[in-house]
């Protein structure tokens, strides 16, 4: 057993610009900074919560005194399946609050053991995947300014955001901008199940990789209609929350696009990864807009991947926090040099 003591903060976050997807726009981002110490090391985590799926920046901070006293019970951090199960049990829900707290533990144990994260899990820290960068919603001229300053910057992997009522003028000004750029399309529920197999169509002819979440979330029939239908793959994101949905959506898509703070922390993302696999989908992690005290852990699962976004921490006009080094999108957990997440104050 070790005193452990924990401290959490909130931190108002400016976007470098506004960000636009279907349901709105957003300017700044409230993340939920999380410490664990242990009297040598400290564990570090963050909660980048969502409205769409019922939490704020309050609401983590209502809960995370009850979650945290958990693991100062647990006084060990390396006990993290009587952790995970004792927070389940004590909260119900609230799962951007509950990755806080278990990606800081996480952090705080594999410092303890002086390695990686990657390693603590047992991942081949060498396979790769690179991340897309994404060009949110704006007028088709500006999404193709967007693009340029992307790919300037080297980003070959792109997502754009669609759901308006001229996505294809918007996605031809993208294409245009990166002729030889990985395209993915995220409509962020906006479209009726034959709109979307409708624009999947005109999709295809801009030689795009996939089409993420299409339809409403509560339309599974709808999803179906249009995986069986459509000219591109399919991915679900707001389908696919929790492990309990990967069966629900197998036979409804081709990607299951799982997040930290949808379903509750790193092991959970690991667990519902195998499961993907096991019911034949292939895999992306994605991320909120989140300080990288938050997306430095999602970044050691990157040996799991098929496909990554994790870009939340390039949209922030500066993060606190640095992470694992992604330069150009590429999510090289072995060139961390230090054990842990790799999240530090910049």
């Amino acid at each position: 057993m070790t005193d452990l003591t924990t401290a959490f903060e909130r931190v108002e976050l400016p976007l470098e610009t506004p960000f636009t997807i279907s349901r709105g726009t957003q300017h700044t981002a409230a993340n939920v900074v999380v410490r664990i110490e242990d009297g040598e090391h400290v564990g570090v985590g963050a909660a980048a919560p969502s409205r769409h799926y019922g939490e704020t920046a309050a609401t983590v901070e209502a809960v995370l005194p009850e979650l945290l006293d958990v693991v100062e019970e647990a006084g060990d951090p390396l006990a993290l399946d009587r952790i995970d199960a004792r927070i389940d049990g004590r909260i119900g829900d609230n799962p951007a609050a509950k990755a806080a707290v278990r990606i800081a533990c996480c952090d705080l144990a594999a410092k303890r053991l002086d390695v990686p994260l990657y390693r603590l899990f047992g991942l081949d820290g060498e396979r790769t995947v690179t991340s897309s960068f994404t060009v949110g919603i704006d007028d088709p001229e500006r999404m193709g300014e967007k693009t340029r300053t992307a790919v300037d910057a080297g980003y070959t992997v792109l997502k754009t955001k669609l759901g308006t009522d001229d996505d294809e003028a918007r996605l031809a000004a993208v294409r245009e901008a990166a002729p030889d750029a990985r395209i993915r399309v995220d409509a962020n529920e906006a479209w009726t199940p034959r709109e979307a197999v409708d624009n999947c169509e005109w999709l295809a002819s801009y030689d795009v990789e996939f089409c993420e979440q299409p339809v409403p979330a509560e339309d599974p029939d709808g999803l179906r209609y249009v995986y069986e239908r459509s000219a591109v793959p399919i991915a679900a994101d707001e389908s696919c929350v929790t492990l309990a949905d990967l069966p629900r959506i197998a036979d409804a898509c081709d990607v299951a696009n799982v997040k930290l703070m949808k379903c509750g922390g790193p092991r959970q993302a690991v667990e519902m990864f195998h499961a993907a696999r096991a019911h034949g989908l292939e895999t992306m992690l994605g991320c909120m807009i989140e300080t990288n005290a938050a997306i430095a852990a999602a970044a050691h699962l990157a040996p799991l991947l098929d496909y990554a976004d994790l870009d939340g921490s390039l949209l922030l006009d500066s993060d606190p926090y640095e992470g694992v080094p992604m330069p150009t999108g590429l999510v090289d957990c072995s060139a961390l040099d230090r054990p842990g997440t790799g999240a530090r104050r910049a």
